[in-house]
């Protein structure tokens, strides 16, 4: 077994608890690095859930050349969309797309290139998209905004994923460096409480995850007419909370009870300093907007995030409108579920293979999954199974195996992996 520790600081830790004083003085620069991680229309909801969030900082006066925004950008011009040019996060929504900066679309939506942005190297994107980074210094805070699927210990880009152990290496660096006063994260992804688990309290970061470490985040907001999901609850739970606050008064605490109260399917998760959590909203995403009027009731239907592509068909089977219709949306249904079963033997075939028994593979198919330690054996395992087998950013059914991963790098026996 390769154990792998995290070199973490301990440095005294400056925090809002400690320094009220400084509390609603900030004198520093906002810079915010919002990013989602996904592509295609079936995953409508996070570019939606990206572009509410920046229209929320832009309005709280954050200027532009201090956001980053990572989107694939194939939703507001997709020949599927309905309203062309327009993305909405909620029925009765407005559009969120518009004035969004495109600053890195497609496949440099990445996660090399994010952790390059975030960590302010600049020189490294030059010459990609719009080459803005997170250019923040020791009196500045950072805002950092993720929407996405996830996994056990990581989260997906279109093609590549972030392990854990990689963002925390990235955190760490960046307060050695003295890249930030303060540092906010919010995560949306399945099993994205996983992703925050090694985060040290001391070096002034506060984290919040719309799930814990071993279930899905939910869905939210689907819509007929577009025939995809508009949001994720968690995301929707905390951007409309600051459409309608003051965001000057309103502390990440009380932010966060209100979110983990109305996400009421999954566990909403916070990490890092807790004293932190006095600070106020807006020195993380800007006050000087005045609160929008809260958007008229709509019913979440909330479904868990694997599960939205399979809905996506059933709702349109529910609004076919003749015999051949929906016939052509049961293939699609039977495709899918075949899909879905042939991911799942695939995963056998890798555990059968790389044991000695078929009890050992058996044991190894069923048990809980454990605590990750080997995370070269894990990381190499999922970045294998995506390159050859399925590509775990267009998968949503293979995020939900690969716990069984982490079991086979965890064996105390001797695998061929």
């Amino acid at each position: 077994m390769l154990f792998v520790s995290l070199l973490l600081v301990s440095l005294a830790s400056v925090n809002c608890l400690i320094f009220p004083e400084i509390q609603n003085d900030f004198e520093g620069k906002n810079w915010a690095l919002i990013v989602a991680g996904s592509n295609g229309w079936d995953n409508y909801r996070h570019q939606a859930d990206v572009c509410h969030a920046y229209q929320i900082l832009h309005r709280n006066g954050i200027p532009d050349e201090q956001i980053v925004v990572m989107m694939y950008d194939d939703i507001a011009n997709n020949k599927q969309n309905k309203r062309p040019g327009v993305i909405i996060n909620h029925p009765a929504g407005d559009d969120v797309y518009k004035g969004v900066p495109k600053d890195y679309n497609g496949l440099h939506v990445n996660p090399r290139n994010f952790l390059k942005i975030l960590q302010g190297e600049k020189s490294a994107m030059a010459g990609k998209g719009s080459g803005k980074v997170i250019e923040s210094g020791p009196n500045d805070n950072v805002f950092v905004y993720f929407a996405d699927h996830g996994g056990r210990g990581f989260v997906s880009f279109p093609y590549g994923e972030l392990h854990a152990r990689d963002l925390i290496k990235a955190l760490n660096a960046m307060y050695e460096a003295k890249k930030y006063a303060k540092l906010v994260f919010y995560m949306e992804a399945c099993e994205s409480g996983s992703m925050f688990k090694d985060l040290s309290s001391t070096i002034n970061i506060y984290a919040t995850s719309a799930a814990n470490g071993k279930e899905p985040s939910y869905a939210c907001y689907h819509d007929f007419t577009l025939n995809t999901y508009l949001g994720d609850v968690y995301s929707v739970k905390w951007m409309e909370d600051s459409d309608k606050e003051i965001l000057s008064q309103e502390s990440l605490q009380k932010q966060f009870e209100i979110v983990r109260t109305e996400t009421n399917l999954s566990h909403v998760q916070e990490f890092g300093d807790m004293n932190m959590s006095s600070c106020k909203v807006g020195d993380f995403q800007g006050d000087e907007a005045m609160p929008l009027d809260p958007l008229p009731f709509a019913p979440l239907n909330a479904i868990p995030s694997p599960e939205v592509p399979m809905a996506i068909l059933y709702h349109k089977l529910e609004k076919a409108s003749s015999l051949e219709e929906m016939q052509k949306i049961r293939h699609k249904i039977e495709d899918m579920e075949r899909l879905n079963s042939n991911i799942h033997k695939t995963i056998e075939t890798i555990v059968s293979q790389s044991v000695k028994s078929e009890e050992d593979a058996d044991r190894i198919m069923k048990a809980d999954t454990k605590d990750i330690t080997d995370w070269n054996c894990y990381k190499q395992a999922t970045s294998k199974f995506s390159k050859q087998c399925y590509t775990l950013g267009q998968h949503d059914y293979a995020l939900t195996l690969m716990g069984v991963l982490v079991n086979l790098c965890e064996e105390p026996i001797e695998t061929k992996m």
